[in-house]
């Protein structure tokens, strides 16, 4: 059983932080999904893989997966690239048309 410790990037649709500051903590499946010969649904007898843990630090998730004996492996967050620039550079005469 291992794990993936990481920071959820943003979703397309946010242009702040929000739901970014935690870390998360997910399983890996231990498990291959299945399909459900009756219904046609995917299944799964992992329940683990269903699980999502949310912590306020980095350590505070190291700290749990190692108190439970789970190997893990971190994600580290990318840099984020801001290019800031003023409204007028909008309609500068540098721009290609």
């Amino acid at each position: 059983m291992t794990a993936r410790i990481y920071k959820p990037a943003r979703t397309a649709m946010q242009s702040g932080k929000a739901q970014t500051r935690h870390w998360r903590l997910d399983f890996d499946p231990a498990e291959a999904r299945f399909i459900e010969p009756l219904m046609g649904w995917t299944g799964s007898t992992d329940t683990r893989s269903q699980l999502r843990l949310e912590f306020d630090s980095l350590e505070a998730a190291k700290t749990f997966a190692d108190k439970h004996g789970i190997a893990y492996e971190i994600e580290e967050p990318r840099p984020h690239r801001i290019r800031r620039q003023a409204y007028a550079d909008n309609f500068g005469y540098h721009r290609l048309k």
